[in-house]
């Protein structure tokens, strides 16, 4: 009764052919019985020889995730599926109906079939999609630099303690200002060498040095000393 191998020729034949007018094993989802039948596979069945299986067995593969949530009985081995496999009806009477159920499966040109393959294959996509979206979504980290820069007072009389919170003033999303120090430069002049952070796609440096530059009481200019990417 049901499958007895899967793994000659014979037996895949005959999946092959039971698949032939279904989208599952049993029923119209996927369920437990297509799970112990496509572990009884070691691999996809060749779609060139056994196309209907191969469809099958490409199908079932996209629930692999989900295969302990499927409804059935997940301790029956395959061979309780497939060919021959009838539940013993009770009352005989109602056997005709069941053959007119199963008349009403076979669809002789194939549409329900072609509809329902179309259907699987658009949500089985979907699946796909959604869940590589998930594994492959990983939170951007922004772009950082870390940035030296000299700040030159007009001369040796440049009060350099206001200089230096004038520029720590400038307050920006993406910047932080880090360590600092006077750097003697000649004839008692001393400039301010300043250690900052900043996300590369919030702050311009070209426009940070220009909003120093205002501070035109105190700086003279300034030079992007170096940069490296963190």
């Amino acid at each position: 009764m049901g499958f007895t191998d899967l793994l000659t020729d014979a037996g895949l034949t005959v999946l092959n052919s039971w698949l032939l007018t279904r989208s599952y094993v049993t029923g119209y989802t996927a369920s437990q019985a297509d799970v112990a039948c496509f572990k009884a596979l070691k691999s996809a069945p060749d779609a060139e020889k056994y196309p209907n299986a191969a469809r099958w067995y490409k199908h079932i593969a996209s629930y692999e995730d989900e295969f302990p949530t499927l409804a059935g009985d997940a301790s029956k081995p395959y061979t309780v599926y497939g060919p021959e496999v009838a539940e013993v009806t009770l009352n005989p009477a109602k056997a005709p109906a069941a053959e007119a159920e199963d008349d009403e499966d076979v669809d002789l040109f194939g549409s329900d079939e072609e509809e329902e393959d179309a259907e699987a294959e658009a949500l089985r996509e979907k699946r796909l999609a959604e869940y590589r979206a998930k594994k492959e979504a990983k939170p951007k980290l922004a772009a950082k630099s870390i940035v030296t820069m000299d700040v030159k007072p007009w001369d040796d009389e440049t009060d350099m303690e206001a200089l230096e919170k004038a520029v720590r003033s400038i307050e920006k999303d993406g910047l932080v200002w880090g360590g600092s120090k006077l750097v003697p430069v000649g004839f008692g002049i001393k400039k301010l060498q300043i250690n900052l952070v900043v996300e590369d796609e919030k702050v311009s440096t070209d426009e940070l040095q220009d909003q120093i530059a205002e501070f035109d009481d105190w700086v003279q200019s300034t030079d992007i000393v170096a940069m490296q990417k963190l």
